[in-house]
């Protein structure tokens, strides 16, 4: 099926051109990285987990919601989402490659993780979110294999996969949840010291992925023959709004329970990020954009009228993918450091090359989902005809 890959237009070989240039540019600013050390970021040792760390939690909410197009199909027998079930399968795997890479720019030298194979601790979190991350990625791949196989040949899908199926959807509500406990047990970071991280990773993770999903789908459909019907987007667009209503919420539900105790260990996380701390405002006008695009994008999606017009829909799930990755992609895990265990307020910015190596890495996943759908767009046409 991978030649399939090797045929496209013009379009399609400048886009995978123009994702190869960037992946080449930050493999070079990597290497540098890798020679120098992560001194060329801007991490110390008060925030010794930036913006790297910060894309792997984001990717990994992304990554989970595959199972909002999964559980409906297989569990529920929607048939409407039939052709989206293997892009949001396809996503999933792109987004799990995304978040391994974060992983390995981040720890340094690269061979540190072997110790997490050779050295296995299961009473540590991070040996488990290296299982279940690991896991998921693998079921998948499997899935994604065989079903896209057997449509290929026009045959039902072997009875084996389908308890693959049922197994890939509560593993991947695993895979956030133990994300979040990787944040939630660390009882010197108030900021994250919440019973409630793992929900709310879980409602931005439904909201945010479905939204990316709908954006894709978008992009496909202008450049090809693709529909997946209008029943099938008006449905998950639904999700979407019901996922991040519970977002907000849940974000409303830390600001009383922090403001409401007056405890200041928990109040000035949520200072820093919405009013600035000591005259330290770095992230304050991005969290306000969030904010902003976020109830506004909400408050669009319960208007009937406004939700399903696809032109608006568009540019709302891109507003709800920006605001969500704001908040998590750049000020959840930063804001868990500052300010620090002894109150000190330490700034903190991602670098030019820790910027480009990033992007660099959004630009694999891409060039992964390019591919990927590439793929299985164009087995479902060659069955069509």
């Amino acid at each position: 099926m991978l030649e399939h890959a090797l045929k496209g237009t013009k379009k399609y070989w400048a886009w995978i051109f123009s994702l190869s240039v960037v992946i080449v540019v930050g493999v070079y600013f990597y290497l540098k990285q890798f020679h120098f050390g992560l001194g060329i970021t801007g991490l110390s040792r008060d925030v010794s987990w930036g913006f790297y760390i910060a894309q792997l939690t984001f990717l990994v909410g992304v990554a989970a919601s595959g199972v909002m197009v999964v559980l409906p199909y297989y569990m529920h027998d929607y048939k409407q989402f039939g052709k989206l079930t293997i892009l949001g399968e396809f996503l999933a795997i792109a987004a799990v490659a995304m978040c391994i890479l974060f992983v390995f720019v981040d720890i340094g030298q690269p061979i540190r993780l072997m110790n997490i194979i050779l050295y296995p601790s299961p009473s540590s979190i991070l040996f488990w979110d290296t299982v279940v991350l690991s896991g998921y990625m693998l079921i998948n791949i499997v899935i994604s294999h065989v079903v896209l196989d057997s449509e290929r040949k026009s045959i039902p899908p072997p009875k084996w996969i389908k308890p693959v199926i049922i197994l890939s959807i509560p593993w991947a509500i695993s895979i956030h949840t133990v994300t979040a406990f990787l944040y939630a047990g660390l009882a010197a970071r108030p900021f994250w010291m919440t019973a409630i991280l793992a929900p709310r990773f879980l409602a931005s993770a439904f909201s945010s992925g479905p939204a990316l999903l709908l954006v894709l789908v978008f992009v496909i459909k202008k450049f090809t023959s693709f529909d997946p019907g209008k029943e099938a987007v008006q449905k998950l667009a639904l999700i979407i709004t019901y996922a991040m209503a519970a977002n907000i919420f849940f974000i409303l539900m830390e600001f009383f329970t922090a403001f409401y105790s007056s405890i200041p260990e928990h109040i000035h996380h949520f200072q820093y990020l919405y009013f600035g701390l000591d005259g330290h405002t770095t992230l304050v006008p991005w969290m306000w954009a969030s904010a902003i695009l976020g109830v506004t994008a909400l408050i669009l999606l319960f208007i009937p009228k406004i939700r399903k017009n696809e032109n608006y829909l568009f540019i709302i799930c891109v507003a709800i993918f920006v605001s969500i990755w704001i908040d998590k992609g750049l000020g959840m895990v930063v804001t868990g450091f500052i300010p620090n265990p002894l109150g000190d307020v330490v700034d903190y910015w991602p670098t030019i090359p820790e910027a480009i190596i990033s992007l660099s890495i959004w630009a694999i996943g891409f060039f992964l989902i390019t591919v990927f759908y590439k793929i299985a767009l164009s087995v479902r046409k060659e069955v069509m005809t």
